[in-house]
């Protein structure tokens, strides 16, 4: 017992580090630079990188010191600080690398969710359809049973229209990558907060995106999903 109690001290405090960090982002717009005082109340207070309201996120930034930024990271893209160490901007089009971004973290912010609340609570009917599977053996379940199937090919039907829209962009339509104009609860009906709304979603995808290789190799190893693992 003695000597699983470091290790789960260490996933107790790495937990409550990356709870902290996450939710700095949703930090209410107060903390941000407006004026002069409002700059001097935020010096203390979280902040997120923002620059002239987010009409330039990082431009000041430089993710690598005493190295060049990519040309076609200008700053005028979201949650732009300069990190592009392979050249992957200089060979592929932004306008696909944000949307592959944008779209690979929307669905690791639903895995995450997923494996989490697997730890949790059960929806009704999964107990006696799946048995007390998890994570990557609930996956198997599903092949199994055929439910997975049934979400490759709706998953897949709906993804034409994202081609579509992608193809559109590419050549040259004014759709900024990601924007399927669903927005249900009118998120972009403020041009003041759509700024941060768009860098918060960024940063908690590719926090969503390190977290679920983590998880996924968690379980892997040990066999026990995310809540269960720090607190069993």
């Amino acid at each position: 017992r003695s000597r699983r109690s470091p290790l789960s001290a260490m996933l107790r405090s790495t937990l409550c580090l990356a709870v902290a960090a996450s939710a700095a982002a949703f930090a209410p717009s107060s903390v941000l630079p407006r004026t002069a005082s409002a700059r001097a109340v935020s010096r203390s207070a979280p902040t997120m990188q923002l620059y002239r309201e987010g009409q330039l996120q990082g431009i000041t930034v430089n993710a690598i010191p005493k190295s060049e930024r990519p040309l076609s990271l200008d700053g005028t893209w979201v949650g732009d600080v300069g990190f592009d160490p392979l050249g992957f901007s200089g060979i592929i089009d932004m306008r696909w690398l944000r949307e592959a971004e944008l779209k690979h973290g929307r669905v690791c912010m639903l895995a995450a969710t997923g494996m989490i609340v697997q730890d949790v609570y059960q929806f009704p009917g999964v107990t006696k359809t799946f048995g007390d599977a998890k994570m990557m053996a609930l996956h198997d379940a599903a092949v199994k049973q055929g439910a997975m199937q049934q979400l490759l090919v709706w998953l897949g039907f709906l993804e034409i229209f994202g081609f579509v829209a992608i193809v559109q962009m590419l050549q040259g339509s004014d759709r900024v990558p990601g924007d399927f104009g669903f927005d249900p609860l009118n998120c972009a009906k403020n041009p003041d907060t759509l700024a941060r709304r768009q860098l918060v979603e960024l940063k908690n995808g590719r926090l969503a995106m390190i977290a679920v290789g983590g998880m996924t190799h968690h379980y892997l190893l040990t066999g026990k999903g995310p809540i269960q693992l720090i607190t069993g």
